[in-house]
């Protein structure tokens, strides 16, 4: 960082601060060299330099932070992944049946994107930890209530359980907004990107392993035949009680798996926080030891309040990029659960990987698959293009639009498919979605913390945070366009 301050310092002698925002096509290559592809050749050899600001790079810290990202995300994921048992509590029910998914998706991000512009817009008095350690405790409670509901009230009516659901998806999402917010900004603290790398990391494969788990549970213990093999009567007033319940059963160990998470979490912070208080003591010893009364009056005296007009002012071009990405990416929750596989069309001759209960978890592994592998490969070099010109991140996410129409090939609604072919849908349609999703997300959020002075770090890691939520609100609510298809 000093490096920088000193490039620009000569640059702009005379003319202000040496600081430029991320749009501007001055950007110097030499930093984005030495971040990317430092980062990448010395993260292979087990080790990193630290400069005069960011804390020692450790492994240990790393895999709390990847630890984090799964928390943070695994409940959002175990909603998508979810959808055949919540299309099994709802089949009574034709138009909350078409509804569900969008609605679950539209108050999650609501509620994430309430959450994220409250604590964005508290800073100085932020504290992080606490933020974190509240959240993932929300998310224990969360997840073990809807545990509990594979197992009892399984005959309440539709809308009944819609309410429930609903409830427990606000409570999430205001836990995630939470965890968002404390552990970007928390990551930031470190002045270290590869932190806020594990944290993507950790997100994908959140996306990954929900999926996973409901199509071994799926598997394991089969879910009775579809409504049409007249297991839940259409007709009546609440769902069946025995079908219902036994497609409960992979229900709960997926649910319970979230409680696990969470608790894994919670018990690996703990050894994170006190590093952290490490590390604030040694910054602060010489210059603030005699002034200040604790290691949290420390931080708050290297914390900059920024307000969000300067925030975007400086990062624009990535904020804008990974919103961008999740309004679109908001699309794949409401499509995937509708794509059939082409040899079944929900009967029963298919094999039972391609029945509806374990292929629709299926489709949502590859395009978790391609999301967390595009994570990962934030770790290489990013092209130089891209480092001059990161408007181009931007217009990525804007070509990224052109994979919609390509659900539309495949068999939606079991109503026949263009492309005749199940791996054209999962490795042409979902998996590369998911990569470009993982791939531009990551860059983006990655890029954000170079690009504003040391004391502004948190503040940009929680306004990035803040902008991947809003993207995830609007896409929510342009979702509800194809909900109906």
């Amino acid at each position: 960082m000093d490096k920088l301050r000193q490039m620009f310092a000569k640059k702009d002698a005379g003319d202000g601060p040496g600081y430029e925002p991320v749009s501007d096509e001055r950007m110097p290559l030499a930093l984005e060299d030495d971040r990317h592809s430092g980062y990448a050749s010395s993260l292979m050899e087990g080790e990193l330099e630290d400069d005069v600001d960011a804390a020692p790079f450790s492994w240990f810290e790393y895999s709390i932070f990847v630890l984090i990202g799964v928390a943070m995300l695994w409940a959002w994921n175990m909603f998508m992944a979810a959808a055949p048992y919540f299309q099994m509590r709802f089949s009574e029910d034709p138009s909350i049946l078409a509804i569900f998914q969008s609605t679950i998706i539209s108050v999650s991000t609501c509620t994430n994107l309430a959450a994220m512009l409250v604590l964005t817009n508290i800073q100085y008095s932020a504290s992080y930890p606490f933020r974190i350690n509240t959240a993932l405790i929300i998310n224990v409670i969360i997840f073990s209530l809807l545990t509990a509901s594979t197992s009892i009230f399984l005959n309440v009516y539709a809308d009944v359980y819609l309410l429930f659901l609903v409830v427990m998806v606000a409570g999430s999402a205001w836990a995630c907004g939470l965890i968002q917010n404390g552990a970007f900004a928390y990551a930031a603290s470190f002045g270290r990107p590869e932190y806020t790398q594990a944290i993507m990391a950790g997100q994908g494969i959140a996306g990954v392993l929900p999926p996973l788990a409901q199509m071994v549970t799926v598997l394991v213990f089969p879910p009775p035949p579809p409504p049409g093999a007249n297991t839940i009567d259409p007709r009546a007033a609440a769902p069946n009680y025995e079908a219902v319940a036994a497609a409960g059963t992979s229900a709960f160990y997926y649910f319970m798996t979230a409680v696990v998470i969470s608790v894994a979490a919670l018990v690996a912070f703990q050894p994170l926080m006190r590093r952290h208080d490490r590390i604030v003591e040694n910054r602060m010893a010489q210059a603030l030891s005699e002034s200040l009364a604790s290691i949290e009056d420390a931080e708050r005296a290297a914390r900059k309040v920024v307000s969000l007009k300067t925030l975007f002012f400086k990062l624009h071009w990535v904020a804008l990029s990974v919103f961008i990405c999740f309004v679109v990416t908001m699309f794949f929750p409401v499509f995937t659960p509708k794509v059939l596989s082409v040899r079944t069309d929900g009967g029963a001759s298919a094999p039972a990987i391609l029945q509806p209960p374990a292929f629709i978890p299926l489709a949502f592994f590859f395009w978790n698959l391609g999301d967390l592998l595009g994570r990962i490969t934030t770790m290489l070099p990013v092209p130089e293009v891209l480092q001059r010109r990161p408007v181009l991140l931007f217009a990525f996410g804007i070509a990224r639009l052109l994979f919609l129409p390509l659900y539309f090939l495949c068999n939606v609604g079991g109503r026949g498919a263009v492309v005749n072919s199940d791996l054209f849908y999962l490795l042409l349609v979902q998996l590369p979605f998911g990569l470009s999703s993982g791939w531009l997300s990551s860059t983006a959020m990655m890029t954000a913390g170079e690009w504003v002075e040391d004391g502004e770090r948190e503040a940009a890691g929680g306004f990035m945070g803040l902008c991947l939520v809003a993207g995830l609100a609007v896409g929510s609510f342009l979702s509800f366009t194809v909900a109906s298809i």
